[in-house]
Order: C-alpha cells, then sequence, then structure tokens
C-alpha cells in the first residue's frame, strides 16, 4: 500500500455511522479524533493518535448544518496537514452549496468553486465525492477528484424488487442524462418532465415528454430537498396514467416540509442513500435506505493501492 504508507479513516459529526462502517469494511477501526466546540461555539479538533506519514481519509458530507461540518472538514483537514500527514483525501459523500455551479443573475457568487478553494487551501490533496449536483464542479480542484455514482446503487433495489412495464423519468431536463443511466440499468425507456420554476423550490410542472399511461414509474434525481418538484411530478404522471410511482435519490436532503410532503403523497416508496444521515424524524416507512458504504470504501482501498477507481463502474 504505497510503500508502506498507513491507511487512516477519520470522521467529523456529520455521519460517522456511515465513516463506521466505512472502516469496518477496511477492516478498520476509525481514527482517534474529537470534534468539539469551544464555549462560544468555535470548533475543537483534537487528533489523539500520530498520522505523520499517514494516507488520511476524512469523511465528512456537508449536509445540514452545512456551515458547521464544512468548517469541521476544514479544520480537521488543516489538523492533519500540520501533524504531516503524506496525504489527505477529503471524503465527501454530499457536497453541499453544489447548486450554485455558476452565474444565473447579475452579481450572483459561485460557492461551489468557493467551496473548493476552501478546501484546496486548507491543505486537502485529493477530493472523493458523490453524485455531485453538477459535474463540472471536478474542474473546479487543482487536484484529482473521484467521482462516485449512486445510480447502480439505487437500481439494485429495483432490480430486486422485479418491476413490470418500467419507464424511468428524469423530473427536469437537467437531469436527463441521470435518468438515462438508471434506465439501461433497469433495461428501460425514459421520460422527461418539462417544468417552469417560477421561484426557488417552487416548481410547475408544464408538460411530460414520453410515453407513461399504464406503466410503472421510477423517478429518479440527484437529491430532494423540499420534495416540491418531486410530488408534483408524480402526481402530474398519475394524471397522465402512470400506474404507480416510485421515486429514487442519491441524497435525501429533506428540508422544510419534505418528509410530510412525501409521506402524504402517491408516491409508493422513496429509495435513497446514506450519504446524509436521517433523524429519527424522517425515518417513515416509506422512505428506504441504502449504504454506500461498501462503495467507498473500495474506492478508498483503490486510491491508497494506486488502482484504478473507474473500473468499479466498468464492472456494473
Amino acid at each position: 500500500m504505497n510503500d508502506g504508507k498507513q491507511l487512516k479513516i477519520f470522521t467529523g459529526n456529520a455521519n460517522p455511522e456511515l465513516a463506521k462502517n466505512i472502516a469496518e469494511h477496511l477492516g478498520l477501526s476509525l481514527g482517534e479524533a474529537v470534534v468539539s466546540r469551544f464555549s462560544d461555539g468555535e470548533i475543537q479538533v483534537k487528533i489523539d493518535e500520530s498520522v505523520r506519514g499517514a494516507d488520511v481519509y476524512v469523511i465528512q458530507p456537508t449536509c445540514h448544518p452545512v456551515n458547521e461540518n464544512l468548517m469541521e472538514l476544514l479544520i480537521l483537514i488543516d489538523a492533519f496537514k500540520r501533524a504531516s500527514a503524506w496525504r489527505i483525501t477529503a471524503v465527501i459523500p454530499y457536497y453541499g452549496y453544489a447548486r450554485q455551479d455558476r452565474k444565473i443573475r447579475a452579481r450572483d457568487p459561485i460557492t461551489a468553486k468557493l467551496v473548493a478553494d476552501l478546501i484546496s487551501a486548507a491543505g486537502a490533496h485529493r477530493v472523493l465525492a458523490m453524485d455531485l449536483h453538477a459535474g463540472q464542479i471536478q474542474g473546479y480542484f487543482d487536484f484529482p477528484v473521484d467521482h462516485l455514482l449512486g445510480v447502480p446503487i439505487l437500481a439494485e433495489y429495483f432490480k430486486k424488487k422485479e418491476l413490470d412495464d418500467l419507464v424511468v423519468v428524469s423530473p427536469d431536463l437537467g437531469g436527463v442524462t441521470r435518468a438515462r443511466e438508471l434506465a439501461n440499468l433497469l433495461n428501460a425507456p425514459i421520460a422527461i418532465i418539462d417544468k417552469r420554476r417560477p421561484a426557488p423550490n417552487v416548481a410547475e410542472v408544464m408538460n411530460i415528454i414520453g410515453k407513461v399511461e399504464n406503466k410503472t414509474v421510477v423517478m429518479t434525481d440527484d437529491m430532494i430537498d423540499t420534495a416540491g418538484t418531486i410530488t408534483l411530478g408524480a402526481e402530474a404522471l398519475l394524471e397522465r396514467g402512470a400506474r404507480e410511482v416510485h421515486v429514487c435519490c442519491t441524497h435525501p436532503v429533506f428540508s422544510g416540509p419534505a418528509v410530510e410532503r412525501l409521506k402524504n403523497s402517491p408516491i409508493k416508496d422513496v429509495v435513497v442513500t446514506d450519504t446524509i444521515p436521517l433523524i429519527p424524524e424522517k425515518k417513515i416507512d416509506k422512505i428506504k435506505v441504502m449504504s454506500v458504504a461498501p462503495l467507498f470504501a473500495e474506492a478508498i482501498r483503490r486510491i491508497n493501492e494506486n488502482l484504478s477507481v473507474s473500473k468499479l463502474f466498468d464492472q456494473r
């Protein structure tokens, strides 16, 4: 392994359960580190073991509370850099601020690039992420970014259900590539919901491109935030004659009224991954969680051993 470079896994407070599962798949224990708060709210990091010359992986999705988790990640990276780690990889299952990836209006910030600059400045040498909201975020870094795909994990759930007359639906034009990937894995056609969004987190369904009548629909997206788009889309699909609607996404952001909307919607089930942890109040029967730990563990092992990460998806 990299001429004796020891592999070490650490985590902040964002998703310690996922970090523990990844470490277990690698046959390791989590590194000894404590991320706490000073009395004024500032973040305090204590690394309780030597990382000198080690190949360090910091597992920390930048989910809610986004700013707290982002700062924890940056401070952890800084601590490992100053402790002479050989290489530091920021493992970011969910990359926050990714939706502001370009200027749409005058004077807009590009926060996805700002976050990339912060991670770079903190001292990371590499990033391992999953289903970035915009693929071009990989180019915001001047070092390697390994981009894992959640679609194959979600596809396994629907393969086991053996649903008939499937059609995969993209909830908007921007998600067509993702829908096509899932459709290929499920050997199904695709359809597209063409919508107009009058304001942030407000979606208005306009038209459905493709055949959904008498079909079992699987609607897919990279994330579900307030669930307005998904629930409106499900209702529109049923109005157009769809037999039933299933939903899947990689990142269960589930902010505001999302869980209540999903609970009260005609959607059969909502399949997500554990890139973002779900608090107990969000764990309703309709939501099914698939683990990304085995995939991240294998990617980390391959990076550590200087093997190809893309081969993970060639085999599927």
